[in-house]
């Protein structure tokens, strides 16, 4: 029997001022070549961050994910709390030693470099470290009376390795969790974010600053001078969550449902910070589309593989040729979403022909909440 599959899918076209909120390794604005012309690019990466914090922000501090190679030393620290705060109640040499103890059956390296870290990052749940603690279930001083060897014998009989590879955040479910040589602790994402492409040419400029030494009275002159790299675009931003990926992860269909609205919701409000302060570059989209589909995800990028020229607005031009290349998709290959939602203040009767009436982003949320709860309680 096939697995039934729900993808939803995020179409975004935003503009941005002048900005460098996604920098290379020279600090100029991220670029690529795409349709024979030099565009501004996001990478996914930096818009997943974006996105992962704006989500967490509505999460209880409990119930949040955090990626570091701190494990050992943020488990270390959580055993010596007393056990009415969560912990062992031991001293800090023996909360090392369970610490090691607990990590040896993960196969979690050091790093060569710093020992009281892992080598590489790791993302898990604030409350999977409470439940590593949890399996010591008041035998701290038991088992820190057995010798190293010993104790890491009694300690592999835990199950350790269950206590990271389930009961995820919201945030590992979707965002997933690769680790090469832990394959036992890796968590299948459930969200894919394309990088972020400009729908036209882009020049990078330069701003050319100075700054005053405010207590230099002899000299007029600049106490700093510099510049900095821009640009100024109009993105075409992508991202599809697989709701049947989700729900695996989660095995909540409530909080499947739950963390797929308040996905799509992060994704459309969410900015890299990138030279904030410089550039106070934060805006909202003139549109976001959500098309729903249950066979395969469709990028949209293909509607501006010919540059936008922006004789009438690039914002404006670029939603059209998004409406124009949805309508041609659904019709060249048959596969036309089984639902599309949409919010937008750009007018045009190809956009109401091809994504519908435009509603209120909360309205939209409320709709496609409905949508995914449908769908769950069909696929149990």
């Amino acid at each position: 029997m096939t697995r039934p599959t729900l993808f939803v899918e995020i179409h975004i076209l935003q503009s941005l001022p002048p900005s460098n909120i996604n920098r290379d390794d020279s600090g100029t604005p991220k670029q690529a070549l795409y349709g024979g012309a030099r565009r501004a690019r996001v990478s996914s990466q930096a818009w997943k961050r974006a996105t992962r914090i704006e989500f967490a922000q509505a999460e209880p501090a409990a119930d949040r994910a955090t990626r570091t190679k701190r494990i050992a030393a943020l488990l270390s620290e959580r055993l010596v709390l007393p056990a009415a705060g969560g912990g062992a109640g031991v001293d800090k040499d023996g909360a090392d030693r369970l610490t090691a103890a607990l990590l040896e059956p993960l196969g979690i390296k050091k790093s060569s470099k710093k020992e009281e870290q892992s080598a590489y990052l790791l993302f898990f749940g604030k409350r999977q470290l409470d439940s590593l603690t949890a399996l010591l279930d008041g035998r701290a001083g038991e088992l820190l009376a057995f010798s190293d060897e010993d104790l890491k014998k009694e300690v592999s009989q835990l199950p350790v390795v269950a206590a990271l590879s389930t009961g995820h955040p919201a945030e590992v479910a979707l965002f997933g969790r690769m680790v090469a040589d832990l394959k036992d602790l890796n968590v299948d994402a459930s969200v894919q974010v394309a990088h972020a492409l400009s729908t036209h040419a882009v020049r990078t400029e330069f701003d050319y600053y100075t700054a005053v030494d405010d207590e230099n009275v002899e000299d007029s002159g600049a106490g700093m001078i510099g510049t900095v790299e821009f640009n100024s675009a109009t993105l075409y931003r992508y991202a599809v969550l697989g709701v049947h990926q989700l729900r695996d992860n989660l095995t909540s269909p409530q909080a499947t449902r739950e963390a797929a609205v308040r996905f799509v919701d992060a994704f459309a409000r969410s900015m890299p910070a990138g030279h904030q302060n410089s550039f106070a570059h934060r805006t909202l989209p003139h549109l976001v589309l959500v098309t729903v589909r249950t066979d395969q995800p469709v990028n949209l990028v293909s509607a501006f593989e010919t540059p936008v020229t922006g004789h009438s607005g690039l914002a404006t031009e670029s939603a059209t040729k998004l409406a124009d290349e949805l309508t041609q998709i659904s019709r060249t290959w048959g596969s036309e979403p089984a639902h599309t939602l949409a919010t937008y203040g750009i007018e045009g009767d190809k956009l109401v022909e091809a994504f519908g009436s435009s509603r209120p982003f909360p309205a939209l949320l409320e709709s496609l909440d409905g949508v995914i709860g449908g769908w769950l309680a069909g696929a149990r």
